[in-house]
């Protein structure tokens, strides 16, 4: 970590307003009604933040799958794209995507408990403006409601509803995700190749939390310099989501998984977090599975900080990197 490029001045004020902020709840009991009333505010910044992207967004009801496909699932959420006049039903046929630039599967964080489709438009958008594509983005159901395997039903629903009933093509195809949402792109992944079914062109994972066992060294080496969270933030949210479940499960932590035959992996996150060492873990793992896999390590920033893309050169740097793997990866399939 001593070659990494030193922190902008913009990095240190992001991380002390975002520590003013999260550091005096790091030690408390989790309120997932509080978490949820409390997080993607102030709503205005927010939503300047996404129209800044230029992204189109529109709300995706529930779709269900076909006789032939009964297990695969819209679960409602949002669907984005760069050209202002595209629609998610217009756009979703083979002879469109074909031409069209990367499609994500999105799956947002928020700890499993919190967050939607609505609070990440920024990210998406910011990702779908570089890439000249489109997202979708699943509303899966939150924890400690739905415990796993709930979230990863849904996005493994999603997944095939994709696949399936819109016809979208693998090659063209990245599952992508932040946080609790990055640990899920891993995870559904996983579950996709396990099942037997075509694999994205790559994954993308800002921040994953990919430990439900809380075991990696960052978490206590960072535990006092974490801008958003401490260790004890992530043991009393891990139970939340894990339920009665081994949280060494693989498909639940991804950490332990074997990555075997997975697609190229993207993994960036922070000097500075607690879930450092989730993304620095899943890398070894994949690459000693044989996974081309490109991580990175920014100082300094806070968790998920691509959030602030418009205003932090760290921020426009990850999300440009990112956009750059999508679309070689999609070029490779071709």
């Amino acid at each position: 970590m001593k070659d990494l490029p030193a922190a902008s001045w913009r990095a240190h004020v992001a991380h002390w307003l975002v520590a003013a902020r999260m550091r005096p709840h790091a030690h408390r009991p989790i309120d997932p009604d509080w978490v949820r009333r409390q997080m993607g505010r102030p709503r205005f910044v927010r939503r300047a933040m996404a129209r800044a992207t230029g992204a189109h967004f529109e709300l995706v009801p529930p779709g269900e799958g076909n006789a032939a496909h009964p297990e695969a699932r819209w679960p409602g959420g949002e669907y984005l794209s760069y050209e202002s006049t595209a629609s998610a039903h217009d756009v979703a046929r083979d002879a469109v995507a074909r031409d069209a630039g990367p499609t994500l599967l999105y799956l947002h964080g928020g700890g499993f408990i919190a967050c939607s489709p609505e609070t990440h438009r920024s990210l998406v958008g910011a990702l779908v403006q570089r890439v000249q594509g489109r997202a979708w983005v699943p509303s899966y159901r939150l924890a400690p409601e739905h415990p796993y395997p709930s979230a990863l039903e849904d996005a493994l629903s999603a997944y095939r509803w994709l696949l399936e009933v819109q016809r979208l093509a693998p090659e063209r195809l990245i599952v992508a995700g932040d946080s609790a949402g990055g640990g899920l792109a891993l995870s559904v992944v996983l579950a996709a190749r396990d099942a037997g079914l075509p694999l994205p062109a790559g994954v993308v994972a800002f921040c994953p939390w990919a430990d439900m066992s809380a075991s990696g060294p960052s978490l206590e080496e960072n535990s006092a310099r974490c801008s958003m969270f401490a260790a004890d933030t992530i043991r009393r949210a891990a139970p939340l989501y894990a339920g009665v479940n081994d949280p060494r499960d693989p498909l639940l932590s991804p950490v332990y998984a074997d990555f075997r035959d997975f697609p190229p992996l993207l993994l960036h996150a922070s000097t500075d977090e607690v879930l450092r060492d989730d993304a620095m873990r899943v890398a070894a793992r994949a690459r000693a599975s044989g996974v081309q896999v490109q991580e990175r390590l920014w100082r300094r920033v806070p968790h998920v900080w691509q959030f602030l893309s418009a205003v932090l050169p760290e921020a426009r740097e990850s999300v440009d990197e990112a956009a750059q793997f999508m679309r070689t990866v999609c070029a490779e399939r071709r």
